[in-house]
């Protein structure tokens, strides 16, 4: 049985999820948090999380539809675990490119049947082949993801990882690093941040029990590690991340990129406006939302040029309205943002 709501998000709350969940946000502004990653290309699209993920949306105006299944063994499927059980980054169908998605996302989610875009979803992931590999490729490379999940705290070797594959007839290593440029021992090393960060941020854990479930040989060498990948210590970083306070800084440096984007873009105007220096806003901002803030500027003005290029407004008339000297310069920025240039955006837009 599965559990269907639309919703409006509060700014900078942790979602957790506890079932293997289909988000699919219809309207807002600003960039989603996934996992402690910040993700601003999010419009379009059905993102997938399994039990353990959390989310937090970063503005206060979403609309989001979620769907929560309850079919648990299907997702233990091979076929199907590729939308959950994330690589690098989030698994997701892009519905410009899907329209039997797209379909069944806005005209039958309130049915019985709402498993279905599970199928229908993971027939679309192979198609657009993220990776370039094929069906049994990414068995080989799921397989090792797996392992990982499992083993991420017990201190294995690559080599002690890839004995635990079936052989398929593949170097697994080789396999793992020509498709999604990671070793075996990158992925590893991230499964042990990503869950360091949860213990972290989401317990009260002394640093030394944390050091000490995750397989670290001592606290301080898990202090060393943790600062060296996130720059912070594991105390300044729980600190920073705020779980149960939830401060009002992203939420007003969000309104205030909101409202003066498209004319401003220093660092120092938007200090003045939070009464910081620069140093101490751009710090605050990277501690805080993980990202930069000229990336929170880019992420404004492309969101608000799509708006525009949706509302079929001339490509002249949106880079003089975003302060852009010559068209050309804003479709230079645009494609280079974006992955596509304003026109090849509108044709995909109307052509869905």
């Amino acid at each position: 049985m599965q559990k269907v709501e639309k919703f409006t998000p509060e700014i900078n709350k942790v979602y957790f999820i506890e079932r293997h969940t289909l988000i699919h946000i219809l309207s807002g502004e600003g960039s989603i948090q996934v996992d402690f990653k910040n993700y601003f290309d999010w419009k379009e699209k059905a993102i997938f999380l399994e039990k353990g993920q959390y989310i937090k949306f970063l503005s206060d105006d979403f609309l989001v539809r979620r769907i929560e299944f309850g079919n648990e063994d299907k997702f233990y499927n091979n076929d199907v675990r590729v939308l959950f059980k994330h690589l690098i980054s989030l698994g997701y169908i892009d519905l410009l490119e899907c329209e039997e998605c797209n379909t069944f996302l806005s005209k039958s989610v309130l049915t019985d049947n709402s498993a279905d875009i599970i199928d229908i979803s993971s027939k679309q992931w192979y198609w657009q082949n993220p990776f370039k590999a094929n069906k049994e490729e990414y068995h080989v490379i799921f397989d090792v993801k797996e392992v990982i999940d499992d083993e991420y705290s017990n201190n294995l070797t690559s080599t002690d990882l890839v004995d635990l594959i079936n052989d398929r007839g593949y170097n697994a290593q080789s396999l793992v690093k020509n498709k999604i440029g990671l070793s075996i021992k990158n992925l590893m090393s991230a499964k042990r941040l990503q869950e360091s960060l949860k213990e972290v941020a989401f317990t009260d854990k002394n640093i030394q029990e944390i050091s000490y479930e995750l397989g670290f040989k001592d606290d301080a060498y898990f202090n060393r590690v943790f600062k060296n990948s996130t720059g912070q210590t594991p105390k300044q970083f729980r600190e920073n991340f705020d779980f149960k306070n939830r401060d009002l800084f992203t939420q007003d440096i969000i309104e205030l990129l909101k409202k003066y984007h498209t004319h401003e873009r220093s660092l120092g105007f938007y200090a003045d406006k939070m009464n910081l220096s620069i140093k101490s806003l751009s710090k605050k901002v990277q501690s805080k939302m993980n990202t930069s803030f000229g990336q929170l500027i880019r992420l404004e003005l492309i969101n608000t040029a799509k708006l525009m290029l949706i509302e079929d407004q001339p490509i002249s008339a949106i880079a003089t309205q975003l302060g852009f000297e010559e068209p050309n310069h804003f479709s230079r920025f645009f494609k280079h943002y974006s992955g596509t240039t304003p026109t090849d955006f509108k044709l995909k837009k109307y052509n869905s």
